[in-house]
């Protein structure tokens, strides 16, 4: 099926089935059809993938990043820019990124940038690539202060979720895109019962059309969108800390888990929120298979220093939180009252 992403003249297409990467050729030939050559960015463990046979019908080349977040620094986005201009990529060419989240970012920042922007399609390879990272726009890479401090926003040409590419995704990473799903499922009200019967491609569907429909409302985050960050304060210092140790120590939608439990118990404390919705909260995640653990390396002090500089923090302790009239960002939340509610909370565990 297809999902569109309405933004006018910039509005695109996420395709959601099985051999989705199919489609490249037809999609460039519609989108960009000035194109003559084509750069296919990838990890090399992927390009060995047995379903690796992504075809544009032009002339493409293939450049390797690293896999994961270590790709998403600038000493990568610099490299991958200097063998874009090798290759002589004209403005009318077009960029494929072919690979999880951090991929579809370090390749879309560099096509917002590199001749002031050239077209990119997304072939997004894990399921946080499917449901969250390769769909509205932004693109960043990390910088030591922390995550996603250097970005742009850049639409797609087009998004080919191809679920055979799931098929070798590693038990670690579908339960990682779980924890930007029930992101969607609760910012949606669902419960724990609904998911019942309910199949994998069906959460992807539900995921991708919930961020379509955000992302058509407010391409920005000007507004809306911002709910999409749901999760995210603690989430990413949880992975500001981690990465300080390894860069494979804890995946995004790991921590974005931890941010969802946390977050709906800073919003009780606040008086929010009663009792059922922290359960609702806990049941949904508990049913994805999802671990609301504090990592015991990541200090309170840590934590609470990490989320002050969090890039959506306007200079205080910004949170998405549940209340009475729904969603909403709250600002300026007393630094005091957020260390009480994460110690508590690390006292569950």
């Amino acid at each position: 099926m297809n999902v569109t992403v309405s933004l006018g003249e910039r509005s695109y297409d996420v395709v959601l089935e099985s051999g989705a990467r199919h489609h490249l050729a037809a999609l460039i030939a519609a989108r960009a059809p000035r194109a003559k050559t084509v750069a296919i960015v990838t990890s090399p463990e992927l390009a060995e993938q047995p379903w690796f046979n992504v075809t544009s019908g032009l002339a493409q080349h293939l450049v390797t990043v690293p896999e994961g977040e270590g790709a998403k620094t600038l000493t990568w986005l610099g490299a991958l820019l200097e063998e874009l201009a090798e290759l002589e990529l004209s403005r009318d060419d077009v960029i494929v990124a072919v690979g999880g989240g951090a991929i579809t970012d370090v390749a879309g920042f560099a096509a917002a940038v590199y001749l002031r922007g050239v077209a990119i399609v997304h072939v997004p390879t894990t399921l946080v690539g499917q449901v969250d990272a390769a769909i509205g726009g932004k693109t960043a890479v990390n910088l030591r202060a922390g995550k996603n401090l250097a970005g742009a926003f850049h639409q797609p040409i087009g998004v080919l979720c191809d679920f055979d590419t799931l098929v070798t995704l590693p038990e670690r990473e579908r339960l990682g895109g779980l924890g930007e799903v029930a992101k969607c499922w609760l910012l949606e009200g669902g419960f724990a019962a609904e998911l019942a019967g309910v199949s994998l491609h069906d959460l992807i569907e539900m995921s991708v059309k919930f961020k379509a429909a955000v992302v058509g409302a407010d391409e920005f985050e000007g507004g809306k969108r911002a709910l999409l960050n749901y999760g995210h304060t603690l989430a990413h210092a949880l992975e500001k800390v981690s990465l300080a140790r390894s860069i494979d120590e804890l995946r995004h939608g790991e921590a974005v888990a931890i941010g969802l439990a946390f977050a709906v118990r800073l919003a009780h404390a606040l008086g929010r929120v009663d009792d059922s919705e922290i359960e609702r909260h806990d049941e949904v995640l508990s049913a994805l298979g999802l671990s609301t653990k504090v990592p015991a390396h990541c200090p309170t002090s840590s934590l609470l220093e990490a989320m002050a500089h969090d890039k959506k923090a306007h200079h205080d302790l910004t949170f998405v939180l549940a209340g009475a009239e729904g969603f909403e960002v709250v600002p300026d939340v007393d630094p005091a009252v957020v260390q009480e509610v994460l110690e508590r909370f690390r006292g569950e565990q």
